[in-house]
């Protein structure tokens, strides 16, 4: 299950036998704050699966294409929904009203 949690949900005290500062707990922490708003399971389910697809990019930049290419996954996941990139571009909208990432234009995103 700790796999499927994405990497800014993942909050670590000790990291590499490293005491964290809390400082750094609570700001990370404080970015994904705003999941707990979200209480519809599979609204839920949506956007950790969007934020799981951004993490594998493995990029603070990214476009709306890269995320596209996780339509494949995203189908297998969701088989009940027809229309996968209208899907990603609606919770891609919510993350980004959240200050978790920002809209930089041309369909270019970046993680904040």
């Amino acid at each position: 299950m700790f796999s499927k949690i994405p990497k800014a949900g993942q909050i670590f005290y000790i990291e590499d036998g490293k005491e964290i500062s809390k400082k750094q707990v609570l700001d990370k922490w404080q970015k994904t704050i705003f999941l707990k708003e979200v209480k519809k399971a599979d609204a839920k389910g949506w956007i950790l699966d969007i934020m799981n697809c951004i993490d594998s990019l493995n990029k603070k930049e990214f476009y709306l294409q890269d995320v596209y290419n996780f339509e494949p996954d995203l189908k297998v996941i969701h088989p009940e929904n027809k229309h996968i990139k209208d899907k990603i571009r609606q919770q891609l909208q919510f993350p980004r009203d959240k200050q978790y990432l920002d809209f930089v234009g041309q369909g270019k995103y970046k993680l904040r």
